[in-house]
């Protein structure tokens, strides 16, 4: 009977000290904020969202290092989706609803930010996504820090029909087959009509993700460059690039005979890549590693000394920097403005601070995050391919361009309101 009750007594002390250790980390959790992380580290996508949870990584580490946020440290929950489009639904989930996140930064095509919308809806959650898109949607539950296409990709089809982009009269439209090549290019095949260029001067070719042999398609853009002045527009996303350039140089496609402008290659999508052969072929992006600015300069520094104390593969021997990198370092300081601003990290409230935010961006310029439509005001900069890897500026805006989520080149947008609703629109 004394053993019985002195067992009872161990077993019910062990119990009191779980409930302590687990009362304690609890109460060490409250004391942190914690931030969802929602990008592909392996898979077809890792080549281009991998260097995105890692300038997370080193921004939750620079705010937490300057008192964190309302007096908290910011704490990551880091998964990977492994580019599946699914599975990223799948992982949004477990971090509102298990992880309890405040915000998550994350996605890069718009397949993977279209399989979390309703996730993110339903559960009243908040996505900063950081990278040039198609446009045609507005949610209360994204901001959007990448370029609408009327901050990209109508700019650099003007560019490439102006004399100083080569006066292009024959247009290939090439991306990978899904959202955001489609309806980017149906905008800018209708943008090209209402510019007085026949279907008939327009070649459109999609390949699956993941695709790497580009050297039927490059004899074809070869040929179908015969019959006058072309560009190509690639919306070629992932680690796809790799062979479509190699192939290129292979061809010996030129810029100064048929230029690429591409949306979704920066620098580094070129890291893999013998750059000599493409010198001159373009790129459009609201930022370039190669922008002079002191502000620019102390991201550059600030990115190269956290890559090579984290040991960084690629980075902590070659750093580099590019679009969705700066677009991710803007949302991430935005919303810790936006917190501080509201006083508390409920998402309501986050998202009314939200509006009107502006933040210095690496860019050079000071960006605004409209008042109304979720989007940044943000420049739009034209660069060419240098044999080092690195894109001089070529073309720019003179300030920020506000965007257009609903492109006016697409029927029946005059009647979409500029503010979201609640629900997404696409």
């Amino acid at each position: 009977m004394f053993k019985r009750r002195s067992a009872m007594k161990t077993l019910a002390a062990a119990a009191a000290v779980a409930s302590l250790s687990l009362t304690g980390l609890s109460a060490q959790a409250a004391d942190t904020i914690k931030v969802g992380v929602l990008h592909s580290l392996s898979g077809t996508m890792a080549i281009s969202e991998t260097v995105l949870k890692d300038t997370v990584l080193m921004a939750i580490d620079d705010i937490n290092a300057k008192g964190g946020v309302l007096g908290k440290k910011l704490e990551a929950v880091v998964v990977d989706p492994a580019s599946n489009w699914p599975l990223f639904a799948e992982k949004a989930k477990q971090l509102l609803t298990q992880d309890k996140v405040a915000v998550v930064f994350g996605c890069w095509t718009s397949v993977s930010r279209k399989s979390v919308l309703p996730v993110f809806e339903q559960n009243n959650g908040l996505l900063f996504y950081p990278v040039q898109y198609e446009g045609e949607e507005l949610s209360k539950n994204v901001f959007y820090t990448g370029a609408a296409p009327n901050q990209q990709a109508i700019p650099a089809v003007e560019y490439l029909m102006s004399k100083e982009g080569g006066a292009a009269k024959r247009f290939v439209l090439l991306g990978t087959d899904y959202v955001y090549p489609r309806t980017t290019n149906k905008i800018l095949r209708a943008f090209l009509k209402s510019k007085g260029v026949k279907d008939a001067d327009i070649m459109e070719t999609y390949t699956p993700f993941g695709h790497s042999d580009y050297q039927t398609i490059v004899a074809d853009i070869k040929k179908f460059s015969t019959g006058g002045k072309t560009a190509v527009v690639s919306t070629i996303n992932g680690d796809s690039n790799v062979p479509f350039y190699k192939e290129l140089g292979n061809a010996g496609l030129k810029a100064k005979d048929v230029p690429v402008v591409a949306f979704s290659v920066g620098e580094e999508e070129l890291r893999g890549v013998d750059t000599k052969p493409l010198v001159g072929h373009l790129a459009a992006w609201n930022y370039f590693m190669s922008v002079k600015n002191p502000t620019n300069s102390a991201f550059i520094k600030q990115w190269s000394d956290y890559a090579k104390a984290k040991g960084i593969a690629g980075h902590k021997d070659k750093p580099l920097t590019n679009d969705p990198m700066e677009a991710t370092w803007v949302g991430i300081h935005m919303w810790k403005q936006a917190v501080e601003k509201a006083k508390t990290t409920d998402v309501d409230k986050v998202i009314a601070a939200m509006a009107g935010q502006t933040f210095t961006a690496p860019d050079g310029f000071t960006v605004k995050m409209d008042e109304k439509n979720h989007h940044l005001h943000k420049p739009v900069m034209v660069g060419e391919i240098k044999a080092d890897g690195q894109f001089g500026v070529v073309w720019k805006t003179k300030g920020p361009i506000k965007a257009q989520p609903w492109s006016p080149f697409i029927p029946g947008n005059d009647k979409k309101l500029d503010e979201p609703d609640g629900k997404s629109s696409s």
